[in-house]
């Protein structure tokens, strides 16, 4: 196999009917990726491994500070002094006894965010780390009051669009899939306005890794949280998916999937507007109807 760091390009053998020949695929790079974080004092400076994902390889700083940004951990763009590549061996590469496994390890899976000396960090949860985590034990109920606990203060959803708007969205989010168009095989994440117009788009093989570096490039900029934004899924929409748009600031959440029952129940005690199953010109609203524009014409109409 041979690629870039998104796409793998291999060999395969495809059959049509009874005939078969070898032709050339792309395939979506799937690798991992561990989030290192340092902190503490100047002069005490300490460093943790806190996550290791399969992620699709690009934009890994921006998927770093989503993660970090959703779990709560940091609060503020100023929070994070610089995001880096850091290799286990880069002091060591030209010592003879190098640990033959780190000698293979590819390049540029391991990010580190350094965060500002005055940034206090929760080391329990971190620890525990159940926010996005579907077999830790605790129940619905107890991760929604987890939410409570770390999301960032709420305001009053003033965010409405328009049914028709909404229908066009899947399309837009599709024709903007780069990866997708190669591979058939990645999920897709795009934040739209109430207009319709798709600002970004991210993939990666990893469904929460996509949302994480689109959230992420937002709060490097410095723009969560994105009260005029709606988070457009290429999949189904899950617990993990409604926490990090929460986190965001994010007032509506629409899937081309299906949502899980405590996706609804985050985007009914939060009051996120969520739509399933957007495809063609048919959609479901789980919260929010009245902020989707239209939708009492029609029904007055029939």
């Amino acid at each position: 196999m041979s690629g870039t760091r998104s796409l793998v390009e291999t060999t395969i053998t495809q059959l049509v009917g009874s005939s078969g020949h070898d032709v050339r695929d792309l395939l979506a790079a799937e690798e991992p990726l561990e989030i290192q974080l340092a902190y503490g004092p100047a002069d005490a400076r300490q460093v943790k491994s806190i996550s290791v994902t399969m992620r699709t390889p690009g934009y890994d700083f921006e998927l770093a500070a989503g993660f970090l940004m959703t779990e709560g951990v940091v609060r503020d763009a100023d929070d994070i002094d610089r995001v880096w590549y850091a290799t286990p061996y880069a002091d060591s590469v030209s010592e003879a006894r190098q640990d033959s496994a780190l000698a293979y390890q590819p390049l540029n899976n391991i990010v580190r965010v350094e965060l500002a000396a005055g940034v206090e960090v929760s080391l329990a949860n971190l620890q525990r780390n159940f926010y996005t985590t579907s077999s830790c034990g605790v129940c619905g109920k107890a991760s929604l009051l987890a939410l409570q606990t770390v999301c960032p203060p709420r305001v009053g959803n003033r965010f409405r669009i328009a049914a028709s708007v909404l229908y066009g969205l899947p399309d837009k989010l599709r024709e903007a899939q780069s990866v997708f168009d190669k591979t058939g095989g990645i999920h897709g994440a795009g934040l739209f306005d109430a207009a319709g117009e798709l600002h970004l788009v991210r993939e990666d093989v990893g469904r929460h890794n996509a949302v994480d570096k689109l959230l992420g490039f937002e709060f490097l900029a410095d723009r969560t949280p994105l009260r005029d934004r709606l988070l457009l899924l290429s999949g189904r929409a899950s617990f993990e998916l409604m926490q990090k748009a929460l986190m965001a600031g994010i007032p509506a959440v629409a899937a081309v999937g299906a949502p899980s029952s405590l996706a609804v129940q985050v985007a009914r005690q939060f009051d996120i507007t969520l739509v399933g199953f957007l495809r063609g010109h048919h959609l479901n609203v789980y919260h929010g109807a009245e902020r989707i524009l239209g939708v009492q014409e029609e029904q007055e109409s029939r």
